[in-house]
């Protein structure tokens, strides 16, 4: 896809621009992502600009809140001048956590994926993209937490992840246990119970004792598709 194509269809959603070299890393993705989609199920969404704005423009709107001044400063993430460590549930096409990656490289990411074809997809994009510092685990996170092996982490994402209900107790509590500073929900739609979404953050700020939990609008729609959970000051 034309480079200068996706710079205006990403430009509502960051600030500053990306540079040249990071949308040739994008415009490689979407081939990738393309030509394995149609061997396995990675997206729904099939067609190049609404892959774009819809998983590339959400996962870079994430990462500017989350690591401002084009991913250099973690504050206050670390306190230790570590590059932060991100944590990706379910990650599938790799939305948002290989975006975070592009926009802060020098993150430490872990892809949780329990679909070996997916967890080879997200491989291939991490080598075709000369990414760093990247770990995928081919697991469900509800058995990963299980075990004494859990990735040790400051941030969590997840976006579009089944059987959420499942997931939430089972994969994140455990990690609030070693001190993550944030948790992230993308896509509100998915996990607005029949109650309402004022059940749906009522449940969050019981279970996870949170003290700080906001929601980022996305700018096309003004929709509040991400739950932004700052535990920093558990209670």
């Amino acid at each position: 896809m034309d480079t200068a194509r996706i710079a205006a269809l990403l430009e509502p959603f960051l600030e500053p621009a990306l540079p040249l070299s990071t949308l040739d890393q994008i415009s490689t993705y979407i081939d990738l992502l393309l030509r394995w989609n149609a061997r396995i199920n990675l997206t729904g969404i099939r067609r190049p600009e609404e892959i774009v704005t819809r998983h590339f423009g959400e996962s870079f709107f994430l990462a500017r809140h989350l690591f401002p001044k084009s991913g250099t400063d973690h504050r206050p993430l670390t306190t230790d001048h570590r590059p932060p460590r991100v944590l990706d549930i379910g990650s599938g096409a790799g939305f948002p956590a290989l975006p975070l990656k592009l926009w802060a490289p020098h993150i430490y990411l872990t892809l949780v994926e329990s679909n070996h074809k997916k967890a080879a997809f997200l491989s291939e994009v991490a080598r075709a993209l000369t990414l760093t510092n990247i770990t995928v685990i081919t697991d469900r996170a509800e058995a990963l937490a299980a075990g004494p092996d859990f990735p040790r982490t400051e941030v969590v994402t997840l976006r579009a992840v089944e059987h959420f209900n499942t997931i939430l107790p089972q994969a994140i509590v455990p990690v609030l246990c070693v001190g993550i500073q944030q948790f992230l929900v993308l896509n509100r739609l998915q996990v607005v119970s029949p109650r309402g979404a004022s059940h749906y953050e009522t449940c969050l700020t019981k279970v996870f004792h949170v003290k700080h939990l906001y929601t980022l609008q996305e700018p096309e729609t003004q929709s509040p598709r991400v739950f932004h959970v700052n535990t920093s000051a558990l209670g």
